[in-house]
């Protein structure tokens, strides 16, 4: 029986934006994908579903081959989120994306200020180009990662009445998530006009904007870039006992997803901090060696 079958989704035009969503995910988000699979399949089509939007909602404000002026994509993020979110409260959308989201939103309840705070953060790209405080980076940070995590748990389940401690480790996984992109992304993001590094970190460690410009790797930079992936890792191990609180079906697919997401900052490091010139991957054999023990313990649980 297909993923789409076993989670009880049947409509046509409703199966085709579950499709169109596991599309984006697979083509867009390999890593997320692979972990996806270690889920039954009974709950994979939500995870996508999730995925999508977010896809989307990115890809209005970051296509760099888009024709669209600046002014141009907030009108048209902003007409997108407006009708989002009236789709979500009326319980029904007929945006080939939306459908997907507000099947999966209705299904498991997911509060809708998740989703506010995921569009707000969106928008905030088209007019922020770097944060002088981690505090001030955080606002950007809980809606374009920390809500992800939220909005996954009542997905994935949790053990009975430890709903509020999963969501608490759900928040701290995304934001290490998102932390490790922006270590891994410096050179992309300074293409886009932004730093997602928090200017008065960069300051203590004697960088500035103009120094991370010129990309040439130097002993401050490097400096900065140890500092923020320590904190990555703190952030994952703060998590890691919120995974034990989900429904034995979901854990590995999460300790998956830790390991290779986070596992970014260790790429970084292999490659010398060369954010420049290079992008850390996530090799096929790290994946293999993760992503088997995982079906294996997935296979189990179930």
């Amino acid at each position: 029986m297909d993923e789409l079958k076993k989670a009880g989704i049947f409509d046509p035009k409703l199966r085709e934006s579950y499709l169109e969503c596991k599309r984006l995910n697979s083509l867009h988000g390999k890593t997320y994908y692979l972990a996806t699979l270690l889920l039954p399949k009974s709950k994979r089509p939500f995870v996508h579903a999730l995925y999508g939007f977010a896809r989307y909602a990115d890809e209005i404000v970051d296509d760099l081959d888009s024709k669209l002026s600046q002014s141009e994509k907030r009108l048209e993020l902003e007409r997108w989120s407006h009708q989002l979110l009236q789709d979500i409260k009326a319980g029904r959308s007929e945006d080939h994306i939306g459908r997907a989201l507000v099947d999966t939103v209705s299904r498991f309840q997911i509060p809708i200020s998740y989703f506010e705070a995921f569009l707000h953060s969106m928008a905030m790209d088209l007019d922020v180009t770097e944060y002088q405080t981690f505090d001030a980076l955080m606002e950007y940070v809980y809606g374009s990662a920390a809500v992800i995590g939220l909005q996954m748990v009542p997905i994935l389940g949790t053990l009975p009445g430890r709903e509020k401690e999963a969501l608490v480790a759900a928040e701290k996984l995304g934001i290490a998530f998102q932390l490790a992109n922006f270590i891994r992304d410096v050179g992309e993001d300074l293409e886009r006009g932004r730093v997602y590094l928090p200017m008065d970190e960069l300051n203590r460690f004697g960088v500035d904007r103009s120094m991370l410009e010129r990309r040439v790797l130097t002993p401050e930079i490097i400096a900065a870039l140890k500092f923020q992936i320590d904190r990555v890792r703190e952030l994952q191990k703060a998590a890691d006992a919120g995974i034990a609180l989900l429904a034995p079906q979901s854990r590995p697919c999460i300790q998956a997803a830790s390991e290779l997401y986070c596992g970014i900052v260790d790429e970084v490091e292999r490659i010398g901090y060369q954010v420049f010139e290079k992008r850390a991957k996530t090799s096929t054999m790290r994946r293999i060696r993760v992503a088997l023990p995982a079906w294996i313990r997935a296979i189990r649980a179930r």
